[in-house]
């Protein structure tokens, strides 16, 4: 721990569905959940109109469905949320070098780098404001709750208390008064399993959780488990804010509030994982031939897989067939926290046909034509489009040769809804340049 608070963390609120309920008008203060919309999708982020449903990240499309009918269901646009996090992180560079983005909505910051005249709660709250308002300026309107704490677990805590728009300053001293009556699993690391594992130890909260011996915790936890709860209750965290270092390597992950225990949908989840690598791979020039994939289990035991292949290849149903193939070799009984997709052995060159247009057509029918894949021709909720008359707009639904859009952007006012022959030539998906 420092001797004072100078650990930033920020954390754009329901990030996903408030840029779609910024760049659609007629979204704003209504339910919206953003994810899969097929019978296999899962929730990435719900709005917090939507929440109040029990609509949660991680829940399957289904379920969300039957608690929150009316609420609009969306593809993910992952252009619009990449170029919305460029610019917070933009904002927090110019605080300080040192950012750890952790995700495109989330990240730490260190504050020692920012030379403040004073680290007490005044000083570091006035700077957190000015960035909040900030963020809120460069990203239309969108706004981000903030922790600040003597190390990067404190200050995550923190920013998890006053959820949406919030701050919460931590100062010295103050971080154990904080945790003692916290429920356990508000320690990184602490999931349903290892919660059940206390609890049957008689260890519900931080307090408990202090009161126990280090000893006892490895017996019960593992050793590098145990050892970790043992400083982490007792606010012991000394990891360094860590700035991005030049990209080796390019990856996906989800860590889910509720364990999986569902093998198709952990597949589901791992192949849209390999969509957006491979479109981060394609908008950076690169290619990898080493596909891996990584597993948390319910225990917190963490498994690695990967293949190598003899070309390098950005081929979005390439990946996805390959991390789908490594996750049939693992034993997950028990359930899974943590999924993740990476590939490495990274080159500026392809070998287009590696496993040839048949089998790349048949992965991607298999992954139900998720959002930003090559053919533009199909017609998804949530996407961006633009006609030669109408203007641009985006897609409420389509089905039976027909798509439904509603013709308004972020600058104008909730637009009109026009149904429209799926074929019709002056319609098309649209792309900020």
């Amino acid at each position: 721990m420092r001797p004072e608070a100078s650990v930033m963390h920020l954390d754009l609120d329901a990030f996903f569905a408030s840029v779609e309920q910024r760049d659609k008008p007629s979204l704003r203060g209504k339910p919206v959940v953003v994810g899969g919309v097929g019978g296999r999708g899962v929730v990435s982020t719900a709005s917090y109109e939507a929440r109040r449903y029990g609509v949660r990240s991680a829940m399957s499309t289904r379920e969300a469905r039957s608690r929150c009918p009316h609420a609009a269901f969306l593809n993910p646009r992952f252009h619009a949320y990449r170029d919305t996090s460029v610019k917070v992180m933009e904002v927090l560079r110019a605080v300080s070098p040192l950012v750890e983005p952790l995700s495109l909505d989330e990240a730490f910051v260190d504050l020692v780098p920012a030379g403040l005249a004073s680290y007490d709660e005044a000083g570091v709250r006035a700077l957190a404001e000015e960035v909040r308002a900030r963020v809120t300026e460069v990203t239309g309107g969108l706004t981000a709750s903030v922790g600040i704490g003597t190390s990067k677990f404190i200050a995550k805590v923190a920013s998890d208390l006053d959820k949406p728009d919030g701050l919460v300053v931590v100062g010295a001293g103050a971080e154990q008064e904080l945790l003692r009556p916290m429920h356990v699993t508000v320690i990184p690391g602490v999931g349903p399993a290892t919660a059940e594992r206390l609890r049957r130890a008689g260890i519900s909260t931080v307090a408990e959780l202090e009161s126990v011996s280090q000893d006892e915790l490895v017996r019960l936890l593992g050793q590098a488990h145990g050892h970790g709860l043992f400083r982490l209750s007792r606010a012991q965290d000394d990891r360094p804010v860590v700035p991005e270092r030049e990209t080796k390597s390019v990856s996906a992950e989800g860590t889910y509030d509720t364990d999986l225990t569902d093998r198709r949908l952990m597949e589901g989840l791992v192949s849209r994982q390999a969509l957006k690598v491979s479109e981060r791979l394609r908008k950076s020039g690169l290619s990898g031939r080493t596909i891996t994939l990584k597993v948390r289990l319910h225990d917190f035991t963490t498994l690695s897989r990967s293949t190598t292949l003899d070309a390098p290849t950005d081929s979005g149903p390439t990946i996805a067939r390959l991390a789908r193939g490594l996750l049939t070799e693992l034993d997950l009984t028990g359930g899974v926290r943590l999924l993740g997709v990476g590939v490495s052995g990274l080159a500026d060159w392809i070998q287009d046909d590696l496993f040839g247009d048949e089998d790349a057509e048949e992965d991607v029918d298999e992954v139900q034509a998720l959002p930003d894949l090559p053919d533009l021709r199909t017609w998804v909720p949530g996407m961006d489009v633009v006609h030669e008359e109408l203007g641009r707009g985006w897609v409420w639904g389509a089905g039976r040769g027909i798509v439904t859009v509603r013709f308004e952007t972020a600058q104008t006012p909730p637009g009109p809804v026009r149904s429209l022959p799926a074929d019709d030539p002056a319609l098309t998906a649209w792309r900020p340049s």
